[in-house]
């Protein structure tokens, strides 16, 4: 597992592209997913810890700064878990099941990335809070760091997918399929692990009640609220 120093090589690596570790032996591809995911947890616990700092840290507040630092890895985890499996069943009906492999790491990578973007915009998100914004606002101030790092993460798939592309032009398809399916999947889980703010005038809770019901019906009210300024 690397150290500070270490880690923060790795995102490095991983921001330019540069292969995590090099060569193919079993043993080094297997130290490659561990130090990614390393970096998923350190990173995503750095941006969900600010996330949960909405409301100040007074009394019972500062447990959600702890919620939400264990919740964000968990949320990214749990998306790809869930992608993973349907992804792997078409690259096997595409003929691509060799590659997968390749494809792995190109995914676990970008997932990394993902993370590293997230912490380098929590400045903002910790700006955004202290500017007196109501809490509908910071839910979706925070949803657009995310769909920003997704973009950026989006841009770090492409490129890692470029020798499988230029080894075979299916792979252009199915990285396509891959953002389709860990976006909507990640929604749905996004709003099944809520809160990740959390609201101020509400009780601390690891998980709401009402988890189980349909996040792009909400998310669109939310947003209409906030357009029409009726946002708390």
């Amino acid at each position: 597992m690397p150290g500070p120093a270490g880690l923060f090589q790795t995102a490095d690596s991983v921001l330019r592209g540069e292969p995590v570790e090099a060569g193919d032996r079993r043993e080094n591809r297997a130290s490659t997913l561990v130090a990614l995911a390393v970096i998923i947890v350190a990173f995503g616990m750095s941006y969900g810890g600010v996330m949960g700092m909405y409301g100040g840290l007074s009394g019972r507040r500062a447990a959600q700064l702890v919620y939400s630092a264990v919740k964000v890895p968990i949320l990214i985890a749990a998306t790809f878990a869930m992608s993973l499996p349907s992804f792997y069943v078409m690259n096997l009906l595409t003929g691509l099941r060799g590659d997968f492999p390749r494809v792995l790491r190109a995914l676990m990578t970008t997932q990394a990335g993902l993370t590293v973007i997230l912490m380098s915009l929590s400045p903002f998100t910790a700006f955004w809070y202290v500017s007196g914004s109501g809490y509908q606002a910071a839910i979706l101030f925070n949803g657009a760091m995310f769909a920003v790092a997704s973009l950026g993460a989006q841009w770090m798939l492409r490129r890692a997918y470029q020798p499988l592309i230029a080894s075979d032009p299916r792979h252009r398809w199915m990285v396509r399929v891959w953002i389709f399916i860990f976006v909507f999947v990640g929604i749905q889980t996004a709003w099944v692990l809520r809160p990740f703010v959390g609201d101020p005038n509400a009780p601390v809770e690891f998980f709401r009640q009402d988890s189980w019901s349909n996040a792009y019906e909400v998310v669109l009210a939310m947003i209409w609220d906030v357009l029409r300024g009726r946002g708390r």
